[in-house]
């Protein structure tokens, strides 16, 4: 447990400093991979209605902080980066329908205060990925959300992001045609690891990903309350006379919806 929660504070220390690179990269609008991969299918999965309590945990720079708000729904927002949240409050005009917060995901009792079944839905959008400790915040959510309620989160699809995994480029002249293929090795899926990674080139310092299998989060989440009623992995749309590898036809997001249940 000391070496997680050394872990846990490295991570945390980590992206206090790489906060405001990655708020001044991702801006209002965000990514490529955030926009055609990460919201369309998260908003699917959440189908928020006008008027829902919903908790967007590890919000970073507030993105879809805002875009929740858009679509009527009364927001409680986190991050354990007060960086992140500092510029999460200047992006923001919708003031009265989001609650910034400071707070740690894996701090139990903190997660409770804010009212145990209080929330129609709750959603983290890739972010336990960056956790060191998600089981207190997974048994937290079944309190915190509302009978009925779902969680929706997204993180790397752990069977083709693995640590080390290595993008391949194969040529082949296939009956006088030469054909090229993109694809992905993996190493070690079953093994849950954590190892520094880089997320936009030229962030100040690598931060911490901990890997972990499918089985883990089912496992998790069904001895907490939770079943499993939504499941996306989506990937880009290969554009005419584009060569390069860019996830076309492998899934680099695994997007979940676990559903609380009556225990």
């Amino acid at each position: 447990m000391t070496q997680w929660n050394e872990l846990h504070r490295e991570s945390q220390t980590r992206w206090e400093t790489n906060a405001e690179f990655w708020d001044d990269y991702m801006g209002d609008k965000s990514n490529r991979y955030y926009r055609e991969l990460i919201r369309p299918y998260t908003e699917q999965l959440l189908q928020i209605e006008p008027g829902h309590f919903v908790l967007d945990i590890a919000c970073g720079n507030g993105n879809f902080s805002r875009r929740l708000a858009e679509l009527g729904a009364i927001v409680t927002a986190f991050d354990f980066s007060s960086k992140m949240i500092e510029r999460a409050r200047r992006r923001t005009k919708q003031t009265d329908a989001i609650d910034y917060k400071v707070m740690d995901a894996s701090d139990a009792a903190s997660l409770l205060e804010l009212g145990k079944e209080k929330f129609d839905r709750a959603v983290a959008n890739m972010a336990l990925m960056d956790m060191a400790d998600v089981e207190p915040l997974v048994r937290s959510l079944y309190e915190l959300l509302r009978p009925g309620g779902v969680f929706v989160f997204s993180i790397p699809h752990p069977c083709f992001q693995t640590p080390k995994m290595r993008k391949i480029t194969e040529t082949e002249d296939v009956d006088g045609e030469i054909i090229t293929r993109h694809g992905i090795q993996t190493f070690d899926y079953l093994t849950p690891v954590p190892y520094q990674a880089v997320g936009i080139r030229g962030q100040p310092v690598p931060h911490f990903m901990f890997h972990r299998p499918l089985s883990y989060y089912f496992n998790l989440f069904f001895a907490n309350g939770f079943i499993l009623d939504g499941f996306v992995e989506p990937c880009f749309q290969k554009e005419n006379g584009k060569g390069t590898f860019d996830w076309y036809g492998i899934p680099p997001v695994a997007i979940f919806r676990f559903k609380k249940s009556a225990r």
